[in-house]
C-alpha cells in the first residue's frame, strides 16, 4: 500500500516531474520542479491552497516522479505529459490549431503565393502566423487582384489565356506576356508588402506612374494610382500606433467570475498582423501567473514560428527555463518581457482590455443574468451550476424523472440524466423527487469523478412547496446546505415564479423569467419523452412478446412496418401476410391476442 507520508520522505534533492495519481490510476495532475522534494511536499501541507488545488490533493492516492538532469529537460517533459494526458487539474490549452501563413515559392520561375499552414524548409519565403485563415485570404486576395500574379496553383504554358487574365486579375505569364524579370519586380514589391517595407513599395510605384504619364500610357498609370491607394490602404489598417517592436507576441489576460480569457496579439514588422483569444473555466481562483505560465508553456512548446520577444504582465515562475528551451529551439535569442512602462506597457494593458472586452461579450448577458439571481435569491455565491428535476408518471404506472443543468448561464444538454423510479411503488410525486435527488447526490458525494460531477450550487424543482420540500429532505438526509426553489407555473403553462420553504415567491426579471422558462420547459421535455420510452417498451413488450410464434425478429419487423401495437391491432390478416415469416395461422393469433 502507497504509504503518501513515508513516500515524501523519498523524493530527491533534485530537478524532475511529479505525476499525482487517483486510487484508479489515473492522472489528476502533472508539475515541474527544480527541486522535486521540496514541491511535492508543499501540496501535502497546511499552506494557503487554492480550491482547485485542494480538491486535487483530496484525490490524490498515490504520486510518482521522473528525475532529470536539469530544469529544461523537466519543463519539456512536463509539457509533453500535460499533452498527451490532458490531466483534470492542469491548466490545459484545448485549442490545438495551427495558424496559416502565406508562403511564396520564390524558387519559381514565376512564384505564386498562396495560404498554407505546414511550413517546410523547402527554400520559400513564409510570412505570418495569421491569426485565421479570414485575415490571411484577405491579404492573398488583395495580392492577387493588384499585382496580377498567376492564380493557378500548377503552372504550365497555354494555348490560350484563362478567364482572370481578360477580367485583368492574372498577367499570363503562362503565354509569355510578362518576362520573367517583370514577373520578379512585382514578387520583390509583394516581398516588401508583407515584410512591411511600404515607402519602398510607394516610391516605386511613384516612380512608375510618372513614367508612365510622360509616356502617355494613361491607363496605365491610372492602374498603377489604384494600387499605390489600395497599398496605402490596407498599410494603415495593419498598422499599430506607436509600435516600434518588430517580432512579438503580446498577451493579455481577462477573469471573471465565471472565466478566464487569454488574448494574443501577433505583431511583425511594426503591423499587428492577427490575434486570437481562448477561454478557461473554472480557474478563476488560480493565480494570473500559474495560468500564463501553464499557457506559455503548451502554446509555444509546438509552434515553430516564436516571436523574438513575448511581452507580458506578469513575471511568470519558470521565465528563465522557458526563454532558454526557446531560444535553443529556434537557435536566436528569445526573451519573455514584462514591462513596466512605456509603450510597451501599453501595448500589454491594450492586450488586457481586448481580453476584457472578449470574455465581457462571451459571457456578459449570462452572466448579468446569473449575477441578478443570485441577488434576487440571496444565495452566497454564483449559482453556476444549477439543476432542475421533473417527475413523470401516468396514474403512478412507468413513473421516471429527468434532471437538467444549467452551466454558467446555458443549458448543458451532456449533463442531463434520466432516472427510472425504484423505491416509490404508487402515485407520489414528492416521495419520488425525494428519492432521485437522494440518488443523484449520493453519486457526487461518493465521487465527484462520477458522471454528475461536483454538487450543485442550487436547485430548481418542477412544482410548488410539496416538490421544494421533498427536495429539502433530500439533501438534508446529507447534511448538506444547498438552496433549492419550487418552478410554479401559471394558467398558460408558463413558469410564473419561484417559490422557496416559507412559500415566498420571488419576482423575476422579464429576461430571468425566460431564462428559467426554457430550463423548465427543457427538463419536463426529457421527463415526458423518457417516460414515453419507457412506456412504449413496457407497452409492446406485454403486447408482442407473450405471442407464440413472436421472437425479436419478426417483432421488429411489425413494427418497423406498422409504427405502433395499435396500428397492427387494427391491421387485417392480409395486411400481417405481407411481412416476411408471417403465415396465414399465425396473423390470425396476432390479431386475437392483440384485441383480447
Amino acid at each position: 500500500m502507497f504509504n503518501i507520508e513515508e513516500e515524501l520522505k523519498k523524493l530527491p534533492k533534485k530537478p524532475g516531474v511529479y505525476i499525482m495519481r487517483d486510487k484508479d490510476d489515473k492522472i489528476l495532475y502533472v508539475g515541474k520542479a527544480v527541486i522535486l522534494r521540496n514541491r511535492v511536499r508543499q501540496y501535502f501541507r497546511k499552506n494557503n491552497k487554492t480550491k482547485r488545488i485542494e480538491n486535487m490533493v483530496a484525490l490524490v492516492d498515490h504520486f510518482e516522479y521522473i528525475v532529470t538532469d536539469n530544469e529544461a529537460e523537466a519543463l519539456i517533459l512536463e509539457c509533453n505529459l500535460i499533452k498527451e494526458n490532458r490531466p483534470k487539474f492542469n491548466v490545459l490549452l484545448k485549442d490545438d490549431k495551427t495558424y496559416p501563413y502565406i508562403k511564396i515559392d520564390v524558387k519559381s520561375d514565376y512564384p505564386n503565393v498562396y495560404i498554407t499552414r505546414n511550413i517546410a524548409n523547402d527554400g520559400a519565403k513564409y510570412f505570418g502566423p495569421y491569426a485565421n485563415a479570414g485575415s490571411a485570404k484577405e491579404m492573398v486576395d488583395f495580392i492577387k487582384q493588384k499585382f496580377k500574379i498567376r492564380q493557378c496553383r500548377n503552372f504550365k504554358s497555354n494555348k490560350r489565356a484563362c478567364l482572370n487574365y481578360h477580367i485583368q486579375r492574372c498577367s499570363a505569364p503562362c503565354m509569355g506576356y510578362i518576362s520573367k524579370e517583370e514577373y520578379k519586380e512585382q514578387i520583390d514589391q509583394i516581398i516588401m508588402l508583407l515584410e512591411g517595407k511600404i515607402d519602398n513599395i510607394l516610391k516605386d510605384l511613384d516612380k512608375q506612374i510618372k513614367e508612365k504619364a510622360v509616356s502617355q500610357e494613361y491607363e496605365e498609370a491610372a492602374y498603377l494610382r489604384d494600387k499605390k491607394i489600395a497599398i496605402e490602404r490596407i498599410s494603415q489598417k495593419q498598422k499599430v500606433s506607436n509600435i516600434t517592436e518588430n517580432d512579438i507576441d503580446v498577451i493579455g489576460l481577462a477573469k471573471n467570475e465565471i472565466s478566464v480569457c487569454i488574448e494574443i496579439f501577433f505583431v511583425r514588422k511594426s503591423k499587428m498582423i492577427g490575434r486570437e483569444h481562448y477561454f478557461f473555466n473554472d480557474l478563476t481562483d488560480v493565480p494570473n501567473e500559474e495560468i500564463l505560465s501553464s499557457f506559455v508553456k503548451q502554446y509555444y512548446m509546438t509552434k515553430e514560428e516564436i516571436p523574438h520577444r513575448i511581452m507580458l504582465k506578469e513575471e511568470i515562475e519558470d521565465k528563465e527555463v522557458i526563454e532558454e528551451y526557446l531560444t535553443k529551439k529556434v537557435g536566436r535569442k528569445v526573451e519573455l518581457k514584462s514591462p513596466q512602462k512605456g509603450e510597451k506597457l501599453r501595448f500589454v494593458e491594450m492586450a488586457e482590455n481586448n481580453a476584457k472586452v472578449t470574455l465581457e461579450n462571451k459571457s456578459k448577458d449570462k452572466f448579468e443574468l446569473l449575477m441578478e439571481l443570485k441577488e434576487v435569491l440571496k444565495l452566497d455565491k454564483m449559482p453556476r451550476k444549477i439543476e432542475t428535476f421533473d417527475i413523470s408518471n401516468i396514474s403512478g404506472s412507468y413513473m421516471v424523472a429527468g434532471m437538467c443543468v444549467l452551466q454558467d448561464g446555458v443549458i448543458n444538454h451532456k449533463l442531463s440524466r434520466r432516472f427510472r423510479i425504484k423505491t416509490v411503488l404508487t402515485q407520489d410525486d414528492p416521495k419520488c423527487m425525494e428519492e432521485v435527488i437522494s440518488r443523484r447526490l449520493k453519486h457526487s458525494i461518493e465521487s465527484v469523478n462520477s458522471g454528475f460531477g461536483k454538487l450543485p450550487d442550487a436547485i430548481f424543482v418542477d412544482g410548488g412547496i410539496t416538490q421544494e420540500r421533498a427536495a429539502r429532505n433530500a439533501i438534508n438526509q446529507y447534511g448538506l446546505k444547498i438552496p433549492v426553489y419550487g418552478m410554479v407555473k401559471n394558467d398558460k403553462h408558463r413558469t410564473r415564479a419561484l417559490i422557496d420553504e416559507q412559500r415566498n415567491e420571488q419576482e423575476l426579471s422579464e429576461d430571468l423569467m425566460n431564462l428559467i422558462t426554457n430550463f423548465q420547459d427543457e427538463v419536463h421535455k426529457t421527463a415526458i419523452e423518457y417516460h414515453r420510452k419507457v412506456r412504449d417498451k413496457e407497452i409492446t413488450k406485454s403486447a408482442l412478446d407473450d405471442i407464440a410464434g413472436i421472437g425479436e425478429k419478426k417483432k421488429k419487423e411489425l413494427l418497423k412496418h406498422f409504427g405502433s401495437i395499435e396500428k397492427i391491432k387494427a391491421s387485417s390478416v392480409e395486411e400481417l401476410i405481407k411481412i416476411k415469416g408471417i403465415n396465414e395461422q399465425l396473423a390470425n393469433n396476432i390479431l386475437k391476442e392483440l384485441k383480447k
